[in-house]
């Protein structure tokens, strides 16, 4: 965007004996506004989070933080719309085998509360932690862990445990102990596996630094925190997406087996027992919940939440487990039947999908690219043209949209980049303009439009004043003269914040202007 003086909206003329002529217009101050942050779901994200002291998962300042955060690029696979993929050739196979091997009172989904994560300042103090069983693929110490780091399960799975008594296992409850670090910042991420706090300092079986900025995997052939080298934030279902009403990503999936092969985004297999059948899904294997899926109203926007993704992102297979199951943060906000109709969804209600590589989709060359041109200014009911411009190699869908804003707008054909806007009532609004091409990440950008009453003037002589009388337009106003139109130049005559100015007449001409703010 660019910094612009907003138009001249209205002029109204009255002519006085003592060929006394007086112009009233509005000009609205100056306004800037930059480029806005906008997400791969077309969320504008707005500045960049800051983060001053470590900040737990299940607290309000987390949700403002990470709701304004990219989690990773748009482009990335967690990111990828793969509801117009095709499917699988053997999608039918691998859904039978996903399915018969778990027993018959698991084949439904099943949401469990499992990692959580704290965020941390870039001037996060680094500990040494100590990798017992991968050492060789784990990214070096020291970490950047916070004393109040949280570890898988609390505080939702872990009764009346302190914190600190969880991050020792003081009751040796073990199982995976996953931790995540996240540094919005410097767009660190930090995961673990086996977590725990000992009398000679924080181990893990192993440790894994990702860049939120970069689509980048893991070294082939290496873990992570998840068997399948993935990110585990990345597919994590949280609570400020949950309560916005749409998860934006990828899922993190759970089967009982895995071939012994990983597919892009994953670097790592675990296939326990060994098999390279082709039914069997790889890591890294994408499932999407079917179109044919009604989700029912009456269910939880939880729920509704966690489908709607399972549709657009899918799921990606991460690790093996007991369970066809998808990982919640264990957010004690989250009401205790939050999830609760997951499980009546049946995994044939799944199909696979064929995935795209390292630089393909989204990460193809050719993405297109929209402007929606500079911010402007109209009042109510006066058509404003909209600028906009799409670059694109491929065909695209164009769509304007009202994105917020307190009354209606009405386009002319919402199809088209430059196309009409009208707006009904006054106030700020931010239209969104996106291109897509089915290939790639849409497009988008927005314009902010400032929408505001046009100043009314009445007139009234009396004696030998004139009173100059308006409505619309907000204080403090500058009336300002000049004695020709055009003017060459504008006198100041007073500054206000009436709506009202009483003027002598004498036998000069002369034209005022009323200048309002937005």
């Amino acid at each position: 965007m660019i910094c612009l003086k907003m138009s001249r909206l209205d002029r109204a003329l009255t002519r006085f004996k003592r060929v006394v002529l007086i112009t009233v217009a509005v000009a609205m101050l100056p306004f800037c506004s930059t480029a806005e942050r906008i997400n791969h779901e077309g969320r504008i994200l707005g500045p960049e989070p800051m983060v001053s002291e470590p900040v737990l998962f299940n607290t309000p300042e987390a949700d403002s933080i990470v709701s304004a955060l990219q989690i990773f690029p748009t482009t990335s696979a967690w990111n990828e719309d793969i509801s117009r993929r095709p499917a699988l050739a053997n999608s039918d196979a691998m859904i039978a085998k996903i399915t018969s091997e778990l027993s018959s009172s698991r084949r439904t989904l099943r949401p469990f509360y499992e990692m959580n994560f704290v965020l941390v300042p870039d001037n996060q103090s680094s500990v040494p932690i100590d990798f017992t069983y991968y050492p060789d693929e784990s990214d070096p110490s020291p970490y950047p862990i916070p004393t109040n780091l949280p570890i898988e399960g609390w505080p939702r799975e872990t009764g009346s445990l302190s914190l600190n008594e969880w991050q020792q296992d003081v009751n040796g409850t073990g199982g995976d102990r996953h931790s995540i670090i996240v540094q919005p910042g410097t767009g660190g991420l930090w995961e673990t596996w086996l977590t725990q706090l000992t009398s000679s300092g924080w181990e893990a079986a192993n440790g894994a630094k990702f860049d939120l900025k970069s689509n980048v995997p893991r070294p082939a052939g290496w873990t992570s925190g998840d068997a399948a080298g993935l990110s585990m934030f990345a597919g994590l279902v949280r609570y400020d997406e949950c309560e916005r009403g749409m998860v934006e990503h990828a899922i993190r999936l759970v089967v009982k087996h895995t071939r012994a092969a990983y597919i892009y985004p994953a670097s790592h297999y675990a296939s326990n027992p060994y098999t390279t059948d082709p039914d069997e899904p790889a890591m890294g294997q994408r499932l999407r919940l079917k179109s044919s899926f009604v989700i029912p109203d009456n269910w939880t926007i939880e729920e509704k939440a966690v489908l709607k993704a399972l549709k657009k992102y899918g799921a990606i297979v991460a690790d093996n487990g007991n369970f066809f199951s998808i990982s919640v943060a264990p957010d004690d906000r989250f009401s205790d039947t939050a999830f609760d109709h997951l499980s009546s969804i049946g995994i044939s209600n799944f199909e696979v999908v064929q995935t795209t590589g390292t630089n393909e989709g989204p990460r193809s060359p050719g993405a297109p690219s929209a402007s929606a041109g500079a911010d402007a200014t109209t009042i109510p009911g006066k058509p404003l043209q909209l600028a906009g411009f799409v670059d694109a190699s491929l065909p695209v869908t164009i769509v304007w949209k009202k994105y917020s804003g307190p009354g209606s707008v009405v386009f002319d054909d919402a199809t088209k980049t430059n196309t009409i806007a009208t707006f009904d009532q006054p106030g700020p609004y931010t239209l969104m303009l996106s291109a897509d091409d089915g290939v790639h990440a849409v497009a988008y950008d927005a314009v902010v439009v400032q929408v505001s009453n046009g100043i009314q003037l009445q007139v009234n002589r009396t004696g030998e004043n004139i009173e100059l009388y308006w409505t619309g337009g907000n204080a403090p106003f500058a009336v300002e003269s000049s004695p020709t139109i055009p003017a060459v130049f504008w006198d100041p005559v007073t500054n206000t914040d009436a709506f009202s100015l009483i003027l002598p007449v004498d036998d000069l001409r002369r034209f005022f202007r009323v200048n309002g703010q937005p």
